[in-house]
């Protein structure tokens, strides 16, 4: 077995990360940080809460992705003087941690790669996802209810802020389903390899007789609706329900019916919100989710026109996905790109990035070679 010098690796590893950043372009990258700091200086910027948010939230992230750059960079300085020093005095415990280290730039450094991959026309945007049940009984809503956790947890995880506009509790258990936003740049392009049927294998225990039930709950993920997107909703194509807000078991949550429905009625699509206490809020709170998603069905038959591989449509949960395995095995596997797991708990406490960056590289080959 060849033995691989870790100065070459180092010198590879180096060169990958020079190439990420002229791909990132850190000069622009660093130019709009000094621009946005000025603008959140602004003495008035407050007036305007959601401009505040957009600038506030696009800074801390362009100064988060450079700091993590330079961080790698100074990482990998440090390790070539590690190895010196393991060699010159033959230590073996400081030969390990630096061998420990370099395993850990790889991950980190591949991680970033991933990122430059994301160059389709909306992958730069925020997401919208919804979560669904679907076959399985009280354990599909149950099933749903893990799959939402998951993913906030996964946006805690990567101080991603959230918020969920809207959660449809099953009468035993569970969820019907939720829709939240993941209000982070990339975050779209990120998360939208999750699209699809997630399916679970466990002890039901819901079942006294403690047999194995399989249920399945579907993730769609789109886009959020920028300015520019000139998706034009007309009024007498929506029905509009309001309804009285409520929590597990029926618990109510407001007094009021502020809740707002929406039901497209050319394409089926039905969008709903609760969380703001204003029914007015809501509407456009649940106009905005119902725009990001005929987007998404615009962009899909965009796609499908020009024979680019996808899957199927937003609207579809026929397409199953990833396997989560806790009975008689314990296995998470992705069906598309044979990425694995060995540990159910940690990906349903949001541990997703190894399957996340699977599928961003899959979809990038799929799409290339659709090209």
């Amino acid at each position: 077995m060849a033995v691989i010098d870790p100065a070459e690796e180092i010198n590879e590893l180096t060169g990958t990360l020079a190439s990420i950043q002229d791909v990132l372009d850190l000069g622009v990258m660093r130019k709009q940080i000094e621009e946005l700091g000025e603008q959140a200086a602004a003495p008035d910027l407050w007036n305007d809460q959601e401009r505040a948010q957009q600038v506030t939230s696009r800074l801390s992230y362009l100064q988060g992705e450079v700091n993590r750059i330079e961080s790698l960079g100074r990482r990998l300085e440090d390790l070539g003087v590690l190895y010196e020093l393991a060699a010159a005095e033959d230590d073996e415990e400081t030969r390990a941690e630096a061998d420990r280290e370099l395993e850990s730039l790889k991950s980190d450094i591949g991680a970033l790669e991933v990122r430059t991959l994301l160059s389709g026309e909306y992958d730069a945007r925020e997401a919208v996802v919804t979560i669904n049940s679907q076959a399985g009984g009280v354990d599909a809503a149950d099933w749903a209810q893990m799959l939402l956790r998951m993913y906030l947890r996964w946006a805690e995880r990567k101080g991603y802020p959230t918020e969920v506009y809207e959660t449809s509790y099953a009468e035993e258990a569970g969820i019907k389903s939720a829709t939240f936003t993941v209000k982070a740049p990339y975050a779209y392009g990120t998360l939208r390899g999750e699209h699809g049927t997630h399916r679970l294998v466990r002890i039901s225990p819901f079942d006294n007789q403690g047999r194995r039930q399989t249920s399945f709950a579907g993730v769609d993920v789109v886009p959020v609706v920028e300015t520019t997107d000139h998706i034009d909703i007309n009024e007498d194509d929506l029905r509009v329900d309001v309804y009285r807000s409520s929590g597990p078991g029926g618990q109510g949550v407001n007094t009021t019916d502020s809740a707002v429905r929406l039901t497209h009625l050319p394409t089926g699509i039905v969008v709903s919100c609760q969380n703001e206490r204003s029914q007015l809020q809501n509407k456009a709170t649940a106009m905005a989710v119902l725009q990001s998603k005929l987007l998404e069905r615009k962009r899909q038959e965009e796609a499908a026109a020009l024979n680019e591989l996808r899957g199927e449509s937003t609207t579809s949960w026929g397409t199953q996905i990833r396997n989560y395995v806790l009975h008689p095995y314990q296995i998470v596997k992705d069906l598309r790109t044979g990425s694995e797991a060995g540990n159910p708990a940690a990906v349903l406490d949001g541990d997703l990035d190894q399957f996340i960056e699977a599928e961003i590289r899959w979809t990038r080959r799929q799409e290339s070679g659709a090209e």
